[in-house]
């Protein structure tokens, strides 16, 4: 009988041990997926932006219907927001948005135009179905980030 109380207390103690551990750890504020990173200072004085997609421009006939779509809801955005002035030559502008949507994940990233294709991009974000033809989140991410690193 001692042999079976002495067991059970163990194992309750070890849960009650496990479970305020657990009660303990720090949670995170924001998961990685909705943090949002600091904008480029870089772009900040940019004011052209070319919007294109990583398999082409809206105009290649090879492209996929859903990065046309996120382009054309890019560089409408962009023209909403009134930052920057949308260009359609590559040459023409400072900032370079590549996009891509896809059912499982879009990507908005953001390159120095002048170093454009060579360079890696300076800012992107990622998440399902961000790049929407009604609202555009990654877009709306852009914004904030850019509005954070104007006010430092």
């Amino acid at each position: 009988m001692k042999k079976r109380i002495s067991f059970a207390a163990l194992i309750a103690g070890g849960i009650l041990l496990l479970a305020s551990l657990a009660w303990a750890a720090p949670t995170p504020s924001k998961t990685v997926a909705q943090s949002v990173p600091p904008f480029p200072g870089t772009l900040v004085n940019a004011r052209y932006v070319y919007v294109t997609s990583y398999d082409g421009d809206q105009f290649n006939v090879n492209l996929l219907p859903e990065d046309r779509e996120a382009i054309g809801t890019v560089q409408d955005a962009m023209q909403k927001w009134g930052k920057f002035t949308v260009v359609y030559q590559p040459g023409q502008a400072d900032i370079v948005i590549m996009v891509m949507s896809r059912p499982t994940e879009d990507v908005l990233a953001l390159y120095d135009a002048h170093g454009w294709p060579r360079n890696e991009y300076l800012w992107r974000m990622l998440g399902r179905g961000g790049l929407q033809n009604a609202e555009a989140p990654l877009v709306t991410d852009m914004e904030k980030a850019f509005d954070q690193t104007v006010k430092k």
